[in-house]
């Protein structure tokens, strides 16, 4: 069984420069790929005279995180992809206990390693943490964060089968992601992995997070959190994620849906914080606007029930105070 560990590059040398050669030292049963979306810096020259080995993709334009792994992995021909943020730090033997899981659960398709934060390596880190899942409405969490949240990791969270697996270390079979047709490409950036591990668990493919893999992510290095435009991507992303894969009544859950989306913007309006107002507003306008081409992808997939836990993880943050995962 080969691997490919393909890095997304965008103007990245400084990343590139402190991140790559930790996993070409700790890689060496994997293939590398850098593949550049069309940078504009000198990222690409710097890797094909610094580390010769590594293969170079180069993308035409710049797709953003879905069109761009979906470019670059049609010339990647090994049986694993590992798709791999370039503002990360992974660790001695981080790949075996993946490819060995891979082995003996051949209907595991996507797996996710711990992830760390790289700024304080004992706790979990905000994008993926120990796992992720999704409540009725559409609202990501992870075993290790719920919203803000963020716990230290004491190894309370053991292997199992996860929701959706991180887009920052995101492992998965070629055969999956073709039969899947990759990412939404109308995505750009943001929630596109928590779509596509949601189109697998309707196809009845399980993801599954291995903790005997450690990665340390920096978080935020190409946009950060406070930026209204990542507001605006992870709100209208996940709109249409729930409307394309939920089962049931999909009109009610978007009613409701409305209804907390309009919650959190006035949260953001009281943190005197209006750009990110205008960016939930821009967010349902751009979803109602796609909202045929959104219906029309829907009837053409599989929807599976009981792909929630939890049904509202606001009300159970907010509301009954839950912070944990443990505790949901």
């Amino acid at each position: 069984m080969k691997i490919a560990v393909v890095i997304l590059n965008w103007n990245g040398k400084a990343l590139l420069e402190q991140f790559l050669p930790s996993v070409i030292d700790y890689s060496k049963d994997a293939t590398i790929y850098v593949a550049d979306n069309a940078s504009t810096d000198t990222s690409v020259d710097f890797v094909k005279t610094n580390f010769p080995e590594v293969k170079i993709i180069e993308n035409k334009t710049n797709g953003g995180y879905a069109k761009g792994y979906n470019d670059a992995l049609r010339f990647v021909d090994e049986d694993i992809f590992c798709l791999l943020n370039s503002d990360i730090e992974v660790t001695k033997n981080w790949l075996q206990p993946i490819l060995d899981t891979f082995k003996t659960e051949s209907d595991t398709a996507i797996i996710q390693p711990k992830i760390l934060d790289y700024k304080d390596k004992t706790k979990f880190e905000y994008a993926g943490a120990a796992g992720g899942f999704i409540d009725k409405y559409g609202y990501p969490y992870c075993r290790g964060r719920i919203f803000n949240t963020i716990e230290t990791d004491t190894n309370q969270y053991p292997n199992s089968n996860i929701f959706w697996a991180s887009g920052a270390c995101f492992f998965i079979r070629k055969q999956v992601f073709n039969q899947l047709n990759g990412f939404d490409e109308s995505f750009f950036a943001h929630q596109e992995e928590i779509d596509l591990c949601w189109r697998a668990f309707n196809l009845n493919y399980k993801t599954k997070y291995v903790s005997e893999s450690t990665v340390f992510h920096v978080g935020g290095a190409t946009l950060n959190a406070t930026n209204p435009k990542k507001t605006y991507l992870n709100f209208r992303n996940s709109l249409i994620t729930l409307t394309k894969n939920a089962s049931g009544n999909i009109f009610l859950l978007i009613f409701f849906r409305l209804i907390l989306d309009g919650i959190a913007a006035f949260r953001f309006l009281i943190l005197l914080k209006p750009k990110h107002v205008f960016a939930i507003l821009k967010a349902h306008f751009s979803y109602y606007s796609r909202l045929k081409l959104i219906f029309k992808q829907r009837k053409q997939l599989s929807q599976k029930k009981d792909y929630y836990s939890c049904a509202s993880i606001v009300y159970a943050y907010f509301i009954k105070k839950v912070k944990t995962f443990s505790n949901l």
